[in-house]
């Protein structure tokens, strides 16, 4: 077993992962620290080595799909220095950005925007270490702290100790069960590996190969697109189970069902009237595509057919029934529901489009998991837990069930940030003054 560091220093609040949830919230408890005079001692803990939102996904092509203005803060207070705009300006781009005439910045540009606001942050997070697990502190019969363990890239593990938690560790690849076999294989490999995994295969060297993606959603389509533009000896089949690639629903009078305020309307119904909700509006944002995408997909088999060249297919109606693997390549066996014949194709490498699962919180807080009801939590995202558990644990990206289809989504960040910061400070009502906490000077000379 190895060796556990204790670290000495007792924090309000530790954050699990500090991707764009997490990031707004530190944003929120500084504004909130300089306008109280008093600062939460927060940490932020993050896997990664360095700042990356989705870095492996990040193909020159793909595109932010929600304007740029919901960006970490300005929906709730537009002049803050951590804005998109502001970081425009700062990067000398404000007018060029604008010249282009778009809501939607790319991809690339948005995670830099992202690791930008997160150096102003530096000193309070800590990269490079996953949390592993968070467990009880004691105090008799109750639960007062709460210490998370995490592990670093040497395998040595940390130990801290915090007054609340707030996990925001984000989703994990989903990977259907027949290709869990081949986890280690490098020819298969799901979407959010999709750029270190390219570049590991012989396309990346120019040879050919026949790569298939599994998958109808925006990612799919993303890797359809990026591997026709960026890898010339590649040929694409896109294997999906519906009738056709789907457009996502962003229409005006929909896209109000991502504003804040339709948290609460969600969070008022009764649990199957939820479930309704959800449901009616899945199209906004599961196995759908952004219509631009589809007529550019739709635009590339077309040429194929005027051409009597066909390198790509998008292969509708498909159920992947069986999975092999030999040294010539990655056998999929297919039926096709129109007609009910299996026909095996066999390729050179497989990409899984398969989506994220939200499970991490629960495996992180399987220690305390007698003094929870079962994930569920308040309105300002509160785990619900019996009156033995006083230290506070709260989620973000865990409630979608309870909240609504922006709980995933980047739409809600800056009022959920300001929502968990209130109650965190209601909740901890910490007697320290600014001046006496460690963010003192950081915020006085800013």
């Amino acid at each position: 077993m190895s060796q556990t560091t204790s670290h000495d220093t007792l924090h309000d609040l530790i954050s699990v992962g500090f991707g764009p949830s997490n990031l707004a919230l530190a944003i929120a408890l500084q504004e909130r620290a300089q306008s109280s005079g008093q600062a939460l001692k927060a940490l932020f803990i993050d896997k990664q080595q360095d700042y990356r939102w989705h870095g492996n996904t990040l193909a020159t092509q793909s595109e932010l799909q929600i304007s740029f203005l919901k960006d970490l803060v300005s929906l709730r207070n537009p002049t803050s220095p951590y804005s998109f705009v502001n970081y425009l300006h700062k990067q000398g781009r404000l007018v060029d950005f604008i010249n282009l005439g778009t809501f939607y910045p790319c991809r690339l540009e948005f995670n830099d925007y992202l690791r930008w606001v997160a150096e102003h942050f530096a000193d309070q997070a800590v990269y490079g270490e996953e949390v592993v697990r968070i467990e009880p502190h004691f105090n008799g019969d109750a639960i007062d702290l709460l210490k998370l363990v995490s592990r670093d890239s040497q395998g040595r593990e940390h130990s801290r100790l915090t007054r609340s938690v707030v996990v925001g560790s984000g989703g994990s690849p989903r990977i259907p069960k027949l290709f869990a076999p081949f986890k280690q294989d490098p020819r298969v490999f799901h979407h959010s590996q999709y750029l270190a995994a390219l570049e590991q295969l012989p396309c990346a060297q120019g040879q050919a190969m026949r790569i298939a993606i599994i998958g109808s959603g925006q990612s799919a389509a993303e890797a359809f697109i990026d591997l026709n533009d960026s890898f010339p000896s590649v040929k694409v089949d896109m294997i999906l189970r519906s009738s056709a690639l789907k457009p996502a629903d962003d229409s005006p009078f929909v896209n109000e069902i991502f504003a804040p305020a339709y948290t609460d309307l969600v969070f008022e119904q009764q649990p199957q009237d939820r479930e309704k909700l959800i449901e009616q509006y899945h199209n906004t944002n599961y196995s759908v595509v952004d219509v631009d995408l589809i007529e550019r997909i739709y635009g590339i088999l077309y040429r194929q057919k005027v051409a009597h060249q066909f390198r790509h297919s998008v292969l509708c109606r498909r159920e992947v029934e069986a999975v092999s693997a030999t040294d010539q390549g990655i056998e999929l066996t297919l039926r096709d529901h129109a007609t009910g014949k299996d026909q095996t194709h066999r390729y050179d490498a497989v990409i899984l489009a398969t989506g994220y699962e939200r499970r991490s919180h629960r495996e992180l807080l399987a220690p305390l998991q007698e003094y929870l009801q079962d994930f569920q939590v308040d309105r300002h995202y509160r785990a619900l837990s019996d009156p033995r558990l006083k230290a506070g644990i709260y989620l973000q990206g865990f409630c979608e069930a309870s909240h609504g289809l922006s709980d995933t989504l980047l739409s809600v960040l800056p009022a959920r940030a300001d929502e968990i910061s209130q109650a965190l400070y209601h909740a901890l009502d910490t007697p320290r003054t600014l001046r006496e906490s460690p963010l003192a000077a950081d915020l006085i000379n800013a």
